[in-house]
């Protein structure tokens, strides 16, 4: 079986580019789990890959040594700068991270637009993540979350009307949350 063909194992996917990143880490049966470990039967090559594939990057870049590491550590500044927004430290990892790229405005047949360059395309892949989670810092920085259950650290981006989402997934740290909250109502009486 090619990683093309691989499923992603992760709980959730589908969230922005950079949030999307973070997800590569999940809680499983209460260790952490890690799509770039060399786990699920793939390497950890071929965990990349799953990962280009399921967030559309997979023909624009290569799964290879030099592109995954570049990319944990993105991982790790993103990692560091979504946990703590006025952590300084973390702003110049994402900066380090941001400088092994560029955007180029272009004009095309639909009118100005813009490309994304980089020195090295090993970089691309962690270049994009970093960008994305600026764009999302420039639309609703509230709405960037960590799952709100303390054993998930999951995270997501809040596209509910009211912004009021609290998991990553109603079916499963949502679901579970009510549960024990019922089974302590009723445990009381």
């Amino acid at each position: 079986m090619t990683a093309h063909t691989t499923p992603d194992p992760r709980p959730l996917t589908g969230e922005p580019l950079s949030l999307d990143l973070l997800n590569t880490r999940w809680m499983d049966d209460g260790t952490v789990a890690d799509l770039f470990a060399g786990a699920f039967g793939l390497t950890r090559v071929e965990g990349l890959a799953v990962w280009l594939n399921g967030v559309g990057l997979a023909d624009r870049f290569r799964a290879d040594a030099a592109t995954l590491v570049h990319l944990l550590t993105a991982r790790e500044s993103l990692a560091r700068a979504v946990a703590d927004p006025a952590d300084a430290g973390a702003r110049a990892l994402v900066d380090a991270v941001l400088e092994h790229g560029r955007i180029r405005a272009t004009l095309t047949a639909e009118g100005p637009g813009e490309r994304a360059e980089f020195a090295d395309p090993a970089w691309g892949p962690a270049w994009l993540a970093a960008r994305d989670y600026l764009e999302l810092l420039g639309g609703s920085p509230d709405r960037i979350r960590k799952c709100a259950s303390e054993s998930c650290v999951l995270h997501f981006h809040d596209t509910s009307r009211n912004g009021t989402r609290r998991w990553c997934s109603m079916a499963a740290c949502g679901n579970r949350a009510k549960a024990s909250r019922h089974y302590a109502r009723t445990r009381v009486r």
